[in-house]
């Protein structure tokens, strides 16, 4: 074949910004595009040898080679696939952006499956130019009669071709690196990159060391394979002991059999795993695999709560596994990670347009050949299927919950407290998950024990219809009364509302627990959805459960007196005061904040770290005192005595502490008052 010497040609129906130093966001991706472009032509070969246009040759074995070589600062891909004669070299990687991918799908279309075909865009290649000052290509095509091929570029548009001298089927590529990316030539860093974007490609893939020692392994002759290397022969003779009888005799017993042993050359293990679990059925995978596969995909050693396995053939391919991790309610924040595939090549974790946003909370794999990628494949185009495959990720994980719930109750109340903020923040985030889950949302009551919505509320009732009578036209007009409204109480801190909790519990009333950071904003979810119910906090305000029936005057008169005794005691002109007559006559006083004043401080809360000022908004606390506690009625029979501001402070800050944690300066007058107040006593 004659040296050829010519321009690379920009293909005119592909026209993108190919510029090495912008082409991928990532550097280290030239990794993933060149084994995959290797991985390619593996499966174009195999695809020929199914439908009889190729025969392998004996002991033929599939595989993408990487070879550093830190002395010579060079990279090499090599791959057996089909390889390139010299007019597919001058068509597939002289026009730049000609996809090699489509043009043999194209001409093999009504004769293989292209399911694994990873290239679209004819691109790949000169990723490695963002890396390399040149870059050398020896390819064999498996045409009979076909001459080696020699290319090399040193990244501008001048190219040289010629005949080479490789004796295999297939294409080595070699990046002879720049100053800047050395660190790719070293073992370990390309073992990084290699398992971060090629653990599962479906070839598999050796990492190797140029001139480095070769290392050795010692196995049982049994175990031999034809392709091992043999440098030793080994015989082991049996292994025995001597042990003492119970009657004082000794006796040699064998501990080890003889057996024969060969020392071979270390066999190489592939960085690929090219059965990865997800590709199988559900039915073929066991939890052990499952939980393996989760430990080593995302190095997280706590055992997820359970799984949900994609498995779709139509209308789209999709294939995938996600798993629900166990959190720490404790957190701000939960972070997952969801690992997106296009034929078993790692494109990107938590792509927004497939994964719906409220699933990004847990980890997972997804595998989806039919995903429209761009140049780059690490983003998506703008396309409506993809929209389809988010709607129907989260239908199946709607579909498994829902499931879970109807015929396993038990193991689903479980893992309920788990899987409530994923749940919950799906209600909020999608509204057909909502729709979907909202008669499987649990809420956990004050006894441990789980019920939904329809438990806590009651049937609903027919709509009552007032019958109005006009005096002027006679005529009966309805009206339909306001739906009453069924109020569901809740605790967000056992220990904190302690006191209030004893109260419903003395009542025989019961309230859900709801502590997690997303239930404030989930319930006001609930309430615009569904206007017969209302969600309030235990310490909100007393309902006339625990109050016993007083006169109004009395009470009246009560109020105002002990208003002004804890007004001049505590300083505050505008204490709100609130005086009732107690069931519980041990309680003296206690602290209630409106369900509307909370929800609007702790909305202010979110905005407090953008500098906001929080003062105008806080307050709103009502102090209630039981006018059937003796110490409150010692202070009303004796406003003007010696102690009485001692003994207000100290029942305002009690009802305080039962209320939220005192401010440190708080606390410490509260202990000193303690201290002295017994100190009272005392004498």
């Amino acid at each position: 074949m004659a040296n050829t010497h010519g321009s690379l040609s920009i293909n005119s129906e592909n026209i993108f910004p190919i510029i090495k130093k912008w082409l991928y966001s990532d550097h280290d991706i030239f990794f993933r595009e060149l084994i995959s472009n290797g991985c390619d032509a593996i499966t174009k070969l195999k695809k020929l040898s199914l439908i009889g246009e190729y025969t392998y040759p004996e002991g033929h074995k599939d595989s993408v080679r990487v070879v550093v070589n830190p002395e010579d600062k060079t990279l090499k891909f090599i791959d057996t696939g089909l390889g390139m004669t010299a007019d597919e070299v001058e068509e597939y990687i002289n026009q730049i952006a000609f996809s090699g991918a489509a043009d043999f799908l194209e001409k093999y279309k009504d004769k293989a499956n292209d399911d694994q075909i990873i290239g679209h865009f004819g691109l790949g290649f000169y990723s490695a130019f963002m890396v390399a000052d040149e870059v050398h290509i020896d390819t064999l095509s498996y045409q009979e009669g076909a001459k080696p091929v020699h290319w090399e570029c040193d990244g501008g548009t001048e190219y040289d071709m010629s005949e080479g001298t490789r004796t295999e089927i297939g294409t080595e590529i070699t990046l002879f690196l720049n100053e800047d990316c050395l660190e790719f030539a070293n073992e370990y860093r390309a073992r990084e990159v290699i398992s971060k974007y090629c653990s599962f490609m479906p070839v598999e893939i050796f990492l190797e060391k140029a001139n480095a020692e070769q290392e050795y392994e010692t196995i049982d002759e049994s175990e031999l394979r034809d392709d091992d290397v043999v440098v030793e022969h080994i015989h082991e003779d049996a292994k025995t002991e001597e042990i003492e009888k119970e009657d004082g005799t000794k006796e040699t017993k064998e501990v080890s059999p003889a057996r024969d042993r060969v020392k071979i050359n270390k066999r190489p293990v592939s960085l690929s795993d090219i059965h990865p679990l997800w590709t199988k059925h559900p039915n073929e995978c066991s939890d052990e695999e499952y939980k393996a596969f989760y430990r080593k995909v995302f190095q997280d050693y706590k055992e997820p709560l359970f799984w949900i396995h994609l498995n779709m053939d139509y209308p789209f391919n999709l294939k995938g596994i996600l798993y629900f991790p166990k959190i720490n309610t404790e957190y701000d924040s939960i972070e997952g990670t969801i690992k997106l595939y296009n034929n078993q090549v790692f494109i990107a974790d938590n792509i927004k347009e497939v994964i719906p946003e409220f699933l990004m909370l847990l980890k997972g794999v997804i595998d989806c050949p039919d995903l429209p990628l761009n140049v780059s494949r690490s983003a998506l185009q703008n396309d409506g299927f993809v929209k389809k495959i988010s709607d129907y990720i989260s239908k199946k994980v709607a579909d498994k919950l829902t499931g879970m719930c109807k015929t396993d109750r038990e193991t689903y109340e479980k893992y309920w407290d788990d899987i409530s903020p994923f749940i919950k923040f799906g209600c909020l985030k999608d509204e057909k998950f909502c729709d979907k889950m909202s008669d499987y949302i649990l809420f956990k009551d004050l006894d441990g024990k789980y019920q939904t919505l329809k438990d806590l509320v009651p049937e609903e009732e027919a709509a009552d219809v007032d019958v109005v009578e006009n005096p002027d036209d006679k005529q009966e007009d309805t009206e339909e009364k306001e739906p009453e409204k069924t109020t569901i109480f809740y605790v967000t801190d056992e220990v904190q509302q302690s006191q209030y909790i004893n109260l419903f519990r003395e009542e025989g009333k019961n309230a859900v627990i709801l502590k997690h950071n997303i239930d404030a904003p989930f319930i006001s979810h609930l309430e615009m959805k569904n206007d017969k119910i209302k969600f309030q906090r235990i310490d909100a305000d007393l309902t006339e459960d625990f109050v016993e029936a007083a006169d109004e005057a009395e009470l009246k008169e009560t109020t105002d007196s002990l208003t002004e005794i804890f007004r001049k005691a505590l300083g505050n002109d505008k204490l709100d005061v609130k005086v009732e007559k107690m069931k519980n006559e041990n309680i003296s006083s206690m602290i209630t904040l409106s369900e509307e004043s909370r929800r609007m401080q702790d909305m202010m809360k979110m905005y407090s770290m953008n500098g906001m000022d929080l003062g105008m908004f806080g307050g709103g606390e009502t102090l209630v005192l039981n006018a059937n506690n003796k110490l409150v009625q010692y202070i009303l029979d004796h406003k003007d005595g010696e102690h009485v501001n001692l003994f207000c402070e100290q029942l305002y800050d009690l009802a305080m502490i039962s209320h939220q944690p005192l401010a440190p300066e708080k606390m410490t007058k509260f202990i000193s008052r303690s201290n002295e107040i017994m100190m009272l006593l005392a004498k």
